[in-house]
């Protein structure tokens, strides 16, 4: 049995225990998780902070973004390029000309690409340029464009997507300018053709930030037998000025004359791997969603 003087003493012996503990450390403006609110947090950051990750990373918190694109649809992007994308976990783009023999022979392979997350995009049904310019010898009388109608090269590219939809199931793609023409005579076809397509891409060797891109009228660097250095330091450029860079593949490893050898090729994809930390690579169709929703903010 406890006497009064010991449960004195006991009472002053846990005064004395409770005193001299520390007290919990309890952070200002905690909730009840003891984290502070993003609105408390975004509050006592300055503008600079607020702002940064937008204007420096705008690409999905990323520097800038890459899309890769391969045109025409020749067995060596299947042989060749879908290999080395696969094995790196990277997207592109692969402009299809429908009529293109290594498509119609090799319908199963491309439905594959499609399914493992590439765009397959429309560069029309028979791949028609001008040919009434320097250099375009090649151009046969009936692929050229100067004996087109505006309403033929609608119909043919329209044709393009039902052909690629019955491939992939996709009802939303991008298109490709052959040779980079836009016009038939003096009328631009894309005007009837922008609910058809989320962007078209040309050719100029240019790049831009997101709020500058147009969405039709999409530039690239094109592939002509550039080292991989050479293409790397597009790459970096792109990072330095937060832009969007789209690069044009014809050949790889042959296939045609706009060639870029399989080391060269295989690198500057590695490279775009190994800094996917700064870099946002993706088919041509996601980026322009992507810019599209950002440019409506605006």
């Amino acid at each position: 049995m406890f006497t009064g003087k010991m449960i004195f003493l006991l009472g002053t012996a846990c005064l004395l225990l409770f005193a001299a503990a520390p007290a919990p450390f309890v952070p200002l403006f905690a909730d009840k998780e003891n984290a502070i609110s993003s609105s408390v947090a975004e509050h006592f950051l300055s503008p600079l902070q607020q702002t940064d990750t937008s204007s420096k990373r705008p690409w999905k918190s990323k520097k800038c973004a890459v899309a890769i694109t391969y045109d025409d649809a020749i067995n060596e992007h299947l042989d060749n390029a879908v290999p080395v994308l696969d094995s790196l976990g990277l997207k592109a783009t692969f402009y299809i000309t429908a009529y293109s023999p290594a498509c119609a022979k090799r319908l199963k392979e491309w439905r594959g690409v499609a399914a493992r997350g590439h765009e397959l995009g429309n560069h029309t049904l028979f791949h028609p340029c001008m040919g009434n310019m320097p250099g375009r010898e090649w151009v046969s009388k009936e692929r050229d464009m100067t004996t087109y109608t505006v309403q033929r090269m609608v119909d043919e590219i329209r044709m393009t997507n039902i052909f690629l939809e019955a491939i992939d199931g996709k009802t939303t793609r991008t298109f490709a300018f052959t040779c980079g023409d836009m016009k038939v005579g003096d009328s631009s076809f894309m005007n009837g053709l922008k609910n058809d397509f989320v962007a078209a891409r040309a050719v100029r060797n240019e790049m831009h930030t997101i709020d500058q891109v147009d969405l039709y009228n999409l530039d690239c660097y094109v592939v002509n037998n550039n080292t991989a250095d050479e293409m790397i330091e597009w790459v970096k450029k792109a990072t330095e000025t937060n832009s969007l860079l789209v690069i044009l593949f014809h050949g790889v490893g042959g296939g045609n004359a706009l060639n870029a050898s399989l080391p060269a090729h295989r690198q500057l994809l590695r490279y775009l791997k190994q800094h996917e930390n700064e870099i946002w690579v993706a088919p041509v169709r996601e980026v322009a969603e992507y810019i599209k929703k950002y440019q409506q903010k605006k």
